[in-house]
């Protein structure tokens, strides 16, 4: 069910009626939340209901069986028991074609005769997300960062809460736990604020991220030798607007369904491309997950604690990991590692002195399209259906042709938007939407229409996917 659909708005305005009812029937608001979370996750396949709800069953038990216990040892089995469940399950569901198709490939390469053969396995959608998530609680109650949670149904509704079940943001137990234990309350400045947030993100998926994915960055990578290098490169930026719009988009629909819901998340992006570096970058982009991997994988490897070259290790096989966490491909696991590698050549530089934050304009400016222009270079592994076809970009690329026939002048003219909106200064967007919050509320649906008008407009015949969706 996506969130771009008529019927997820039949579905959501359902929800939001029945929530408010029960506000004050704290059981039944949140049964009713598991249950209409539980149906939005079956629209992709009832069959793996029972996998979130025994995921999340065994991590609730495992959570207490730590809490009671006192020993460090059997404390650290129950750990280690969550940690293999878990990633057991993602391991099985998502990379054992994966595995299998190397594992024999090498084999083959060595001069062994073995028989081809592929795994069929369909992949759970949100599988990344909610065992992250309910991994993270564990870990969290093994750390004494949390106690163990009182309410069966509370957790249940934790993991499977729909506005953030299938594509994120992550959002921390201590974070979303509380509020679902609270009563919600409603606050009509709030309200409108995320029904603004809803349309910015509709508009952000239909009219710019679809758009430009249709009309240029898919013809281009998928036959990159018809075009020439100038069309290849804005193919390139017109993807960095298009994921961007895209994924950030799903997380404004996430948030201010949540909001309209009585519970908040936690911003998942802030301008990623106006980084200054690679580690600002990472500060703005996919919020929940760079924050995720540091917390419980670059942290516990030993993070910058146990020399330079072991800090420098640590943050290449955590950004080797986060590639490889998008999917089983090896155009991942590269993107990953260009940016481990860029991680750790960063830290070299301030190690050495280098400045944290360029005081200089001109400098400031250059570095963010320097760093601009590297996670482009990244985006095109992340986007190539192999590492063929990335490699044909590149060579594309470096021909140097500019002839441009197939640059549509509305193309450009979506890119050259959706690159003003990212540049927007971030207190202008805040006082916007301090305005449009003040408006009568007759002013503010008429404004919400217009947006929606010009998004139906500019949408395609057909709902596509989130990028996001298939991780």
């Amino acid at each position: 069910m996506l969130f771009t659909t008529l019927a997820y708005a039949k579905f959501f305005a359902l929800a939001f009626a029945v929530t408010w009812l029960c506000a004050r029937a704290k059981r039944l608001r949140l049964l009713f939340l598991l249950g209409a979370s539980y149906f939005f996750y079956a629209q992709s396949g009832t069959r793996f209901l029972a996998l979130i709800w025994a995921c999340s069953t065994a991590d609730f038990l495992l959570s207490h069986a730590i809490g009671r216990c006192h020993e460090a040892r059997r404390k650290q089995a129950w750990l280690a028991l969550t940690v293999v469940m878990n990633l057991s399950v993602l391991a099985y569901f998502k990379y054992a074609s994966f595995g299998l198709e190397n594992a024999t490939a090498a084999l083959s390469a060595l001069g062994l005769a073995v028989p081809k053969t592929a795994l069929s396995i369909a992949l759970p959608v949100g599988i990344s997300f909610f065992t992250f998530e309910s991994m993270s609680y564990v870990i969290d109650v093994y750390r004494g960062e949390l106690e163990p949670h009182p309410s069966y149904l509370e957790y249940l509704t934790f993991v499977a809460f729909f506005p953030h079940l299938v594509a994120g943001p992550i959002v921390r137990p201590r974070e979303l736990l509380p509020q679902l234990a609270a009563p919600p309350r409603w606050n009509p400045r709030e309200a409108s604020s995320a029904l603004l947030t809803i349309a910015v993100g509709l508009f952000k998926k239909l009219a710019v991220a679809d758009y430009l994915g249709l009309n240029l960055v898919d013809r281009v990578f998928d036959a990159p030798t018809h075009y020439s290098a100038l069309e290849c490169y804005v193919a390139i930026v017109a993807y960095a607007v298009q994921i961007y719009a895209d994924f950030s988009g799903y997380t404004d629909i996430a948030i201010g369904s949540a909001a309209l819901l009585g519970v908040r998340f936690p911003a998942n992006f802030a301008a990623p491309y106006q980084a200054y570096d690679i580690v600002d970058f990472w500060r703005r982009w996919h919020i929940s997950l760079s924050t995720w991997l540091r917390d419980y994988l670059y942290i516990p490897l030993g993070g910058n604690r146990r020399g330079r070259l072991r800090t420098y290790a640590n943050l290449l096989t955590t950004m080797l990991l986060g590639g490889l966490w998008h999917g089983p491909k090896w155009t991942f696991v590269i993107w990953g590692g260009l940016h481990g590698v860029a991680l750790a050549c960063n830290r070299a530089f301030r190690e050495r002195g280098g400045e944290r934050r360029p005081r200089s304009l001109a400098v400031r400016v250059l570095s963010t399209v320097c760093t601009f222009h590297f996670v482009l270079l990244c985006w095109i592994f992340f986007r190539a259906e192999s590492v063929r076809a990335a490699r044909a970009i590149l060579t594309e690329l470096a021909t140097f042709t500019t002839y441009h026939p197939n640059l549509d002048p509305r193309v450009l003219a979506v890119l050259g938007f959706g690159l003003a909106m990212h540049f927007l200064p971030a207190r202008l967007e805040v006082g916007l939407r301090a305005r449009f919050s003040a408006l009568p509320g007759a002013v503010q649906g008429l404004a919400l229409f217009g947006v929606l008008l010009v998004t139906r407009r500019m949408a395609s015949a057909e709902a596509v996917p989130f990028v996001y969706f298939q991780f």
